[in-house]
This record gives structure tokens, C-alpha cells and sequence, in this order.
């Protein structure tokens, strides 16, 4: 067979990942000759050798990658100039930094088989090393400063490999060949407590989780807080400390087996807790419950498993679930470096284990839950930021966009793909705003992408609105809603038109109301409303999110007049006596008089309502905690549906919330119980859902419905309107990889800013 050479690039999340190592295998395994090499962010080379086994090699290239990459195209021409030489086998050659295509920053992943098992061998020389890793799992987005990735360019560098290291690093058969973080006991970063290091540190922390305190621990993307989670006044002081009263922690347990002690974990729950990812994952609470503050006003628990050494040797010291959240205090990002870390959570912790590897980009730890046979995400971060996105419109020119207010994340979209930042938090806070201002300064370069324009909420309060709109460059303003649809539209490729139901709290729409209970007719260009939810006053603007009964009482008496009858006055009364009189006559005279009462009309905020009138929740900490514990208190029972009225209003159809919310406190009157009532809350609200989009469709909408906004983290409520929908015959389309809500709108405004500048430019849809 004749000899042939070509050379080859290869695309996508293939550097961190053992891409080089594997090319270098296939390659010595089929007797090619060449060389393989990091080239910006991808990889290239050159191979020579019989035909057969050079197309064999090319078809390796994509169909046995290492598990960790993510290959978007592998290119093949004739070699240029002199081709490798028969016989002189095949090398990884220095990495160069010519800016070449597309660049892409691989994910963190999980301690994996191989090195678990020598963490806990003794014999090993790895035996508990906490940074244990290899070409398969460890550090990689936290620590990379530069591309190409190579350890000089990682936080990494400040570790000159020993010598042992060193022979496994240039070892061909050794699956630490060319791993950038390659470290161990001898030249690696080392745990520190308080003067102790190494084991000592580490045995110094369990000592203090033993006895009841809590510890701050150096993670890979940040700091995190950890206790006992089976002790009760541990858990409450952390609680007490964090400033966190309500919002439910986090637990880490060693293995499958752990999880389902205290959750009930399905397959797709277990397959999730499995990956290299290791995401927190939102279960049921199981058959051996831990305190009730670990998980407060839910019946759902988020378990994760071990995503490092230390955190393996960590639970094999304590043997017991152990509460891992935020290194932070309430509304603050997570803490990564060690100073800031000892000062903003010196009143929380008991002690400090840190370590000396510095962490280059803030990572929280990811949330996702089962919904069906899938899984929705909830929070993107460590382990699936910031990997690529697809972009079904490529943008003509580069653009960031800036995201929305809460749980913020901003976008970075070049040609086809889009790269959402990691989770930031909400921001409405210095320390916040000045976390995305880092975060962008770290990862425009990393991805190579110089943004030539930069896409918003229309929301002129928002910081993210006000940070885009002090750029030097084009401007897209993106309505809130329709940010959500396309987010899930462009995660499905869609490019054609849907129908969207897009549920949440607030977003500013382009008449100057707040929405947040909307269908919509729209494209990744542009978007048409078609229904929506009637208008509420929302008395005190925010201060009404904090305190759901100022939003019951909008609802009660400043709801959109659209000719339904408002509730017995014996009935508000009922309610009304539950309050504070002179708070209660405050809120009357503000709704009366329309003084700081923007109008609503949102699902979210029906939501609090209806919590509120059911005494579920009077005030709450965190966003959508009203609407959880509504979720928690309708279980699964049935119920019988609310009184519902849907009216043709202003060329749109218009579902009047008054009758509905009429006769739930008629029915609670009568002594219905609040379970019940739930349960037919939400029944009505995706009856409601169904009949909206059920009249647009028959007025000409499409028969493809994307399901956006938080609204729908809500498991009951997204199984209801998915079922009702899907009995009427349509598709229906919901979040996978993208955060369904907020977290998620930054990747929406991207695909609508690249679908409009696509038009601007070549004059066309």
C-alpha cells in the first residue's frame, strides 16, 4: 500500500484533556511516524505512513477521543513542505501560541478510578496526596492562565516538577504524559492550618468537624464551608453565621451508596452524581433524614460526591455526610484567594484549611436536577463552565453580552459557539460587580474572543445593562423573555419560529411594565406577545419580592380591571387580619394612591401571592422561596382546579388571575386544606398555560413551544404544562445544558444579538 502524509488539526476541548497523549498513542499503535503539539487552542501535527493507517488514525481523531474532549472538527490536507521520515517516529513537540481558530477552556473534572485508587494506597507514592490527578481528572479551567495549555501557562508553574514527576510527565505508556498538573508530595501545592501543613493540617480540620465547628476549605474554584451535616447545632450555626436563615446547603457524601441513605436517587440522579462533572444534584429527601436546617421549608436535598482528593479523604476521615456550600456571606461571590478568604469569613469559620495552589478563576459548584428522563440545569459552573455552547445563527462579528441582575453569568459568542461564564451570583453588590468584571478580564482572552459589539436587558437599573451600555461599541438591547425563549430555542438549534411560554419573577418589558407571565410568537431575531398573565400592583417594587404579602395584596386590591368581580370583602378580611394593621393600611393607601406600585404581571409573583394568601409565606430570604415551599405543600396530590378566566384584552389574550385567587380563599374559608389548595393552584395555573397557548396555536402560532423563565425549576409545574401540551399534539422544548433561568439569559441575549446583526448585515432575517 502506497505511503502517504497529511497534516491535521483538531478543534474543540482538546487541550487539558489528554488529547496529545492519545494522538501519541494511536498514533505509535498503528506505526505512523509525525508529531502532535498545542497550538492556541487546538491541536495540530502531522502523520505519515501507509494509507490505511493514516485514515485510520484520522477517523481515531473524532471517534475515540479521551472521555473529557469535546471534538467540534478535525481538518485534514496534504502535508506543506518536508513530511515526517520513515522511521523516525512520532513526538509531542513544544506548544506554539499562533493565534489559529477557535479556543476553548476545558471544564474542571472529578478525581477519577485510577487516581482514587492510589489515593488510598499505601504503597503508592501518592498515598493521600490530596492533589492527586492525571490526564483524566484534576484542575483545569481554575488554573489555566494562558493558552496554549501547558503547565507554564497554569497556576501550575509555581511548582517545579521533581524528578519522579518529571520521567512520568515524558513517559509515552504513563497516563500522567504530559498531564499539566501533574504533582505529588514532593514538589506539589500542600494543605496548611493555622502553622500545621500537610496530614497534619488535614487531620487538625476533622478534628474541628468532629467536634461540632465549622471549617473554610480551599477548594478548586473557591473556598467552601463545611460541617457535620448529621449535627444539628452545627448546621445552625452556620446558618446563624452565613446569614443564610432559610436558603437549603449542599451535601457531600463519599458514594452512591451515601446518597441514598439520605436521598432517593433514580438512574438519571445517579448517573448525574457520576460524572466527571460532579454537579450537585436536587433529589428528594430520603429514607434517613438529616436536620431539618440542612434543607429548611423543602422536601428536596442537594447531594453531590467528592470532586477531589481532599475532599475523598476529608469524608474517609469523618464517614458522614457533611454540609459543603459557598465560601461566602449572603449576597457576597465565593472567596478564592486566602487573604480575602480569612477576612470575609473569619466570624463564620472555625479554621481554615488552605492550600498554596492559587485558584485563577472563581468556580462555585454546579446544580442540576432530574426532570423525566433528563436533566435541567440550574446553576452552570465548575465542571460544565465554561465550555462551548452552540450559536444555530453565527454572529458576524465577535459580541459579549452582559446577562441579566440575579444569579448572573455573562456570554462571550464568536462565529458558532458561544462560551457562558461560570456563575457569579446576584448583582447587587460591590464585591459582585468587581467578581464579573474579573471574570471577563480573565476569560475574553482565554477564548480569544475581542468583542466588536455587546448585547443587554432592557432593564436600565440592572448593573450588567449599565456596564454594557459604558462600552465603545454597538449596542443590542434584548427584552428580558425573550432572552429566556432563545436561550432554549438556540440550545435546540431552532432558527425557525416557535411559540414560547416564558415564567418567571420580573423583567422590564418594552412598554415599561415588569412582566413575567407571557406567551410569545418569536425567532432568535425578534418576538411578537400573544397572551399574558393581567397586571398586579406590586406595592414597594422589591420590598414586595422580600414580603409576599404586599404582593397579595396588589393582587387582591390592584389587579388589572379586566371585568371580573374582585373577592368578597369578608374574604380579604380574612386575610388581612393575619397582618400587622398599620403595615396593612400602609400597603392599602400605597395601592389606592398608585405610589411606588409598578404593575406586574408575572407568574413568580402569582406565585408569592398565592403562598402568601395560604400562609406559607409571609416573608422570605432568597428568590423563589415562596414558590418552593408552595411546590413542597402541593406534594403530589391532585387537586381540584381553581376558578379560572382567560379574556380577550388589547389584541392579546389575557389570563385574569382575581377569579382564580377568588375562589381559593373561598374555598380555604370553607376549610379546604392548604395542601389541597396548592395542589389545584398549580393544576390551574398549567391548565391555564395550555389553554393560553392552545388559542395561539390556533390562531397560526407554531407547534414547537420552548418553556423558559425560573418559574419552571418548578418539577410539578413543568411536568403539568408538558404533558397538557403534549396531548395537544405539540413539541415542546425545555433547558438541558442552559440554566432555565436567569443564569441562562446572557446565552439568550447572544443567540438574539448574533440573529439581529445577521439581519442588519445581509438586510434579511
Amino acid at each position: 500500500m502506497a505511503r502517504t502524509a497529511r497534516e491535521f488539526a483538531v478543534t474543540g476541548i482538546v487541550q487539558g484533556v489528554g488529547f496529545r497523549p492519545f494522538v501519541h498513542r494511536t498514533a505509535a499503535r498503528l506505526g505512523l511516524d509525525g508529531w502532535v503539539a498545542n497550538v492556541d487552542g487546538s491541536v495540530h501535527g502531522a502523520v505519515a505512513g501507509e494509507e490505511g493507517d493514516v485514515d485510520a488514525f484520522a477517523r481515531c481523531l473524532s471517534g475515540e477521543a479521551p472521555p473529557l474532549a469535546r471534538v467540534r472538527r478535525v481538518a485534514l490536507r496534504a502535508v506543506r513542505g518536508r513530511a515526517p521520515a520513515r522511521g523516525s517516529g512520532f513526538t509531542v513537540r513544544r506548544s506554539e501560541g499562533a493565534r489559529t481558530g477557535p479556543r476553548e477552556i476545558p471544564p474542571d473534572a472529578a478525581t477519577c478510578e485510577a487516581c482514587l485508587a492510589e489515593l488510598f494506597d499505601p504503597h503508592d507514592r501518592r498515598h493521600r496526596y490530596p492533589f492527586i490527578n492525571c490526564t483524566g481528572c484534576g484542575p483545569r479551567a481554575t488554573i489555566v492562565e494562558a493558552l496554549p495549555y501547558d503547565r507554564v501557562r497554569t497556576t501550575m508553574r509555581r511548582f517545579p516538577m521533581c524528578a519522579a514527576c518529571a520521567a512520568e510527565y515524558a513517559d509515552p505508556a504513563d497516563r500522567r504524559f504530559h498531564a499539566e498538573p501533574i504533582a505529588c508530595p514532593a514538589c506539589g501545592p500542600r494543605l496548611s492550618w493555622d502553622g500545621l501543613y500537610g496530614d497534619d493540617a488535614l487531620r487538625a480540620a476533622v478534628k474541628t468537624v468532629e467536634s461540632g465547628g465549622i471549617v473554610a476549605v480551599k477548594g478548586l474554584g473557591g473556598y467552601q464551608l463545611v460541617c457535620d451535616a448529621t449535627d444539628a447545632g452545627a448546621v445552625a450555626a452556620l446558618r446563624a453565621r452565613k446569614h443564610r436563615p432559610t436558603k437549603p446547603f449542599a451535601v457531600m457524601v463519599s458514594d452512591l451508596a451515601a446518597a441514598r441513605r439520605v436521598g432517593r436517587v433514580g438512574s438519571v440522579a445517579a448517573g448525574a452524581l457520576s460524572t466527571s462533572v460532579r454537579p450537585v444534584v436536587l433529589v428528594a429527601a430520603g429514607p434517613r433524614p438529616l436536620p431539618a436546617d440542612v434543607h429548611p421549608g423543602s422536601d428536596r436535598i442537594g447531594l453531590f460526591l467528592p470532586t477531589t482528593g481532599l475532599h475523598h479523604l476529608l469524608l474517609h476521615a469523618l464517614d458522614r455526610p457533611l454540609v459543603v456550600t459557598s465560601g461566602n456571606t449572603g449576597g457576597e461571590p465565593i472567596a478564592v484567594d486566602e487573604q480575602a478568604a480569612h477576612h470575609c469569613l473569619d466570624t463564620v469559620a472555625d479554621g481554615f484549611l488552605d492550600h498554596d495552589r492559587p485558584i485563577r478563576a472563581r468556580h462555585d459548584d454546579s446544580v442540576v436536577q432530574p426532570t423525566g428522563r433528563g436533566l435541567m440545569t440550574i446553576r452552570r459552573a465548575r465542571g460544565l463552565a465554561p465550555a462551548a455552547l452552540p450559536l444555530p445563527r453565527p454572529a458576524p462579528v465577535p459580541l459579549v453580552a452582559a446577562g441579566a441582575q440575579l444569579k448572573h453569568t455573562f456570554a462571550l459568542a464568536e462565529a458558532d459557539r458561544v462560551h457562558l461564564s461560570p456563575h457569579t451570583g446576584d448583582l447587587a453588590s460591590t464585591a459582585t460587580y468587581d467578581a464579573f468584571l474579573s471574570g471577563y478580564d480573565l476569560l475574553r482572552p482565554l477564548v480569544g474572543i475581542e468583542p466588536r459589539a455587546v448585547a443587554h436587558d432592557l432593564h436600565p437599573g440592572y448593573l450588567s445593562t449599565q456596564w454594557a451600555r459604558a462600552r465603545p461599541l454597538p449596542r443590542v438591547a434584548v427584552q428580558h423573555h425573550h432572552a429566556h425563549l432563545a436561550a432554549c430555542a438556540a440550545e435546540h438549534g431552532l432558527t425557525r419560529p416557535f411559540t414560547g411560554v416564558a415564567y418567571d419573577g420580573l423583567g422590564l418589558g418594552d412598554d415599561g411594565t415588569l412582566w413575567g407571565g407571557e406567551v410569545m410568537v418569536a425567532d432568535l431575531a425578534g418576538y411578537r406577545r400573544v397572551a399574558r398573565f393581567g397586571t398586579a400592583a406590586l406595592p414597594g417594587g422589591d420590598a414586595a419580592v422580600r414580603h409576599p404579602w404586599r404582593t397579595a395584596l396588589g393582587y387582591l386590591h390592584g389587579a388589572e380591571p379586566l371585568g371580573s368581580p374582585p373577592p368578597e370583602r369578608e374574604l380579604t378580611d380574612r386575610f388581612a387580619e393575619r397582618l400587622d394593621p398599620a403595615a396593612r393600611t400602609a400597603i392599602r393607601a400605597m395601592i389606592a394612591r398608585d405610589v411606588n406600585c409598578p404593575r406586574v404581571s408575572s407568574a413568580g409573583r402569582l406565585f408569592d401571592a398565592v403562598a402568601a394568601l395560604l400562609g406559607l409565606a409571609d416573608e422570605v430570604t432568597y428568590e423563589g422561596e415562596a414558590a418552593v415551599r408552595l411546590e413542597v405543600a402541593a406534594g403530589r396530590r391532585r387537586g381540584v382546579p381553581l376558578v379560572q378566566r382567560i379574556v380577550e384584552h388589547g389584541q392579546m389574550w389575557v389570563y385574569d388571575p382575581v377569579p382564580t385567587l377568588a375562589d381559593l380563599l373561598r374555598r380555604q374559608a370553607d376549610g379546604e386544606p392548604v395542601a389541597e389548595l396548592a395542589a389545584a393552584f398549580h393544576r390551574t395555573l398549567a391548565d391555564v398555560t395550555a389553554e393560553l397557548v392552545a388559542r395561539a396555536v390556533d390562531a397560526g402560532a407554531p407547534r414547537t413551544v420552548c418553556l423558559a423563565g425560573g418559574c419552571f425549576v418548578n418539577r410539578r409545574l413543568l411536568a403539568d404544562v408538558r404533558r397538557l401540551l403534549r396531548a395537544r399534539g405539540l413539541r415542546v422544548l425545555v433547558g438541558r445544558d442552559v440554566p432555565v433561568g436567569d443564569g441562562g439569559i446572557a446565552y439568550g441575549q447572544a443567540a438574539v444579538a448574533a440573529a439581529r446583526l445577521t439581519r442588519t448585515t445581509h438586510g434579511r432575517a
